[in-house]
């Protein structure tokens, strides 16, 4: 393995050949998380007996920031390092929503710049949401 790649043990894998992180130039790009967790289940996604499946993006979005956090911490920083992050949602009607657990994690003075962007889909049908960051390395 490469010294600038960070993959994280205990840890939902990646689902191609792909690190979690990398380190480049002094930033640690982080690949796009979902709320995939370590036994392959999905935080934020309730399935029922008789078939029906609630997906919930408030706990979709908390699940995919502290995933974030996971690895930042592996790579040696935390979520106050990251400097842009990028947001794909599935649906903008769940943008307030995600905004409200968003807000709780970052302010405007100190936390990332970021876009998001609405997706036809993401690469499992029960997500809502994915996230992928740039942060400053620790020195």
């Amino acid at each position: 393995m490469r010294e600038d790649t960070i993959l994280v043990t205990d840890f939902a894998r990646p689902r191609a050949n792909y690190p979690h992180a990398r380190r480049a130039g002094g930033f640690i790009f982080i690949s796009g998380l979902s709320s995939r967790q370590a036994d392959d289940s999905f935080a934020g996604v309730t399935r029922f007996a008789d078939g029906r499946v609630e997906r919930d993006i408030a706990a979709q979005t908390e699940a995919v920031i502290e995933n974030l956090r996971t690895v930042l911490r592996a790579a040696g920083a935390d979520l106050d390092h990251l400097v842009d992050v990028t947001v794909f949602l599935t649906d903008m009607a769940d943008y307030a929503a995600f905004n409200a657990v968003y807000d709780r994690y970052f302010t405007a003075a100190t936390g990332p710049t970021r876009a998001t962007v609405a997706v036809r889909e993401l690469p499992h049908p029960d997500l809502l949401i994915e996230i992928k960051g740039v942060a400053v390395a620790p020195a």
